[in-house]
């Protein structure tokens, strides 16, 4: 675990951080050992570890290289990493080994959060109470928890079984085995457990950026949803009601909602900030583009865009609206925010209008930048846009899907009815009529997949849902050009430990779908 061996050593993981999470200025560089003698010391450690999520590899993205979580739905059938060696696109076509450079930067990027978020629980644990009352030790602990969380959540998602590691370490003890997918899951849920108990439902808007009880919650009911933990005191269903008295909402416009102006809008549950500035260093590149078409690197599918209903609430191949000579014509109003469908104006700074040029024939629209900002900085260098982990709306689709599959199809349609009331599509009943249980499950995956698109969420759904393979087959037919993905068995479903780690740990094994 060499990459993670660097990570432990704390005297430098926090203290070289030079970003504030919060305010999104420059930080000092502090020694460890003159470290943890204050309540300032204690939340510049904690936004040591929200730092972290800014990285490349995690949320922060890239444009012309391994773009993180944020491209994510590239696993699967949404889109397609036209610039294949960024990482997506060669694990879809199956060209990727333990060696590979963009999954193991992101292994290191979690651990080397882990490693900050520990030395946090360990010392807010012990500090005095003369240097930090115990209410304020709680929230920075509740903060810690809901992080070590997350980081651990991706690793079981994306690697299942991996080491698990909850104190700092030292070189001595540094070379361990890995844990099982269920021993991390567990430690998860017992984290959060104390996150929902120690987190307040808001702070003030100085601390806008720190995670809340609700994002908590959100977090937890992610999990037990990937889980098929539906019920009980810590079952989807209970965790997502407690979200939904906390104060959140719809934003009214849904295409709005995805840029900088709106970041702090009542439907935003949890997000990774970003401020480029003259005195930060904390720039996303995520919602970076090219001059010459919309986000290039990657490309929307035709299974995805073809997926978006009419105005009229059916499927393009029943409703009579639809016009193939304007593709994105009398379609779903999430359709024409998130996807460019040929003729629109996708850069307003040169004029340029998207020509359906690229393999797919389609351009990502969310979240994507459209002209340079007010200081004149280009779309293709850093930006401010926050990345939203967790959506209002989310929370409102996994607690359809638990309604869902525990049979309340009444409950499940109620909130698909409020999802597609955001944006004006028909309710359930006055399209597809009275349905069943299966149907109804069959309408919240569809309502996941167009709500959710260009989130990073698809290949969590996928697996949870068992639909790699033919999510896959999808992707094959749309005969996009250059791409051939391939469905590999578990090689298509859980990314390699990177070999890095395994020559230096003789105590770690690979994932048995990669030996």
């Amino acid at each position: 675990m060499k990459k993670i061996l660097l990570t432990i050593c704390i005297a430098i993981t926090f203290y070289n951080c030079t970003q504030d999470y919060i305010t999104r200025s420059s930080l000092t560089q502090i020694a460890e050992d003159n470290f943890w003698k204050s309540e300032q010391d204690a939340f510049l450690a904690l936004n040591g570890v929200y730092s972290a999520l800014q990285g490349r590899s995690m949320y922060g993205g890239n444009l012309n290289g391994w773009q993180g979580f944020p491209c994510f739905d590239g696993l699967g059938d949404n889109s397609f990493n036209n610039f294949k060696w960024e990482g997506l696109g060669n694990f879809m076509e199956g060209n990727i080994d333990p060696s590979n450079g963009p999954t193991g930067a992101i292994w290191n990027d979690l651990y080397r959060g882990i490693a900050r978020v520990n030395s946090v629980i360990k010392n807010v644990e012990v500090i005095s109470e003369d240097l930090v009352d115990l209410e304020t030790k709680q929230e920075l602990s509740g903060q810690a928890y809901f992080l070590r969380a997350l980081f651990y959540f991706n690793l079981a998602v994306y690697w299942e079984d991996a080491p698990l590691i909850t104190e700092p370490q030292t070189l001595d003890d540094a070379y361990v085995p890995k844990n099982t997918y269920e021993q991390i899951t567990e430690q998860i849920r017992e984290d959060l457990k104390l996150a929902v108990e120690y987190l307040p439902v808001s702070h003030p808007n100085n601390l806008y950026g720190y995670a809340t009880k609700g994002a908590a919650l959100g977090l937890f009911a992610r999990v037990q949803l990937y889980n098929k933990v539906y019920e009980g005191e810590f079952g989807v269903l209970n965790l997502t009601q407690q979200a939904m008295g906390l104060g959140y909402s719809l934003h009214p416009n849904y295409a709005e909602l995805f840029t900088p102006d709106n970041e702090t809008s009542p439907e935003v549950v949890f997000s990774v900030r970003f401020l480029r500035g003259a005195d930060t260093n904390n720039g996303e590149i995520f919602s970076g583009t090219f001059n010459g078409f919309p986000k290039g690197d990657v490309r929307p599918m035709r299974n995805l865009a073809n997926d978006y209903y009419c105005t009229d609430g059916l499927p393009i191949t029943s409703s009579p609206l639809y016009n193939p000579s304007n593709r994105g014509a009398n379609r779903d109003p999430r359709a024409t925010a998130s996807i460019y469908y040929g003729g629109e104006v996708y850069l307003t700074e040169p004029l340029r209008t998207f020509q359906s040029n690229g393999p797919t024939t389609f351009g990502q629209k969310k979240y994507i930048r459209t002209g340079p900002d007010s200081e004149g900085n280009a779309v293709f260098g850093e930006g401010s846009q926050d990345f939203y982990v967790i959506r209002y709306a989310d929370i409102l689709l996994m607690r359809a899907e638990a309604m869902a599959e525990t049979g309340d199809v009444a409950g499940a349609r109620a909130l698909i009815n409020q999802i597609r009331g955001r944006v004006g599509m028909p309710a359930v009943e006055n399209v597809e009529g009275a349905v069943n249980q299966q149907q109804m499950i069959a309408i919240v995956r569809h309502e996941r997949r167009v709500e959710l698109a260009f989130e990073g969420l698809r290949f969590m759904d996928l697996k949870r849902w068992g639909e790699i393979e033919n999510a896959i087959n999808r992707a094959v037919s749309d005969n996009a050009s250059g791409y051939n993905p391939v469905y590999r068995g578990g090689k298509s479903e859980v990314f390699p430990i990177p070999q890095s780690e395994l020559d230096v740990n003789p105590q770690l094994e690979q994932h048995p779908a990669w030996k």
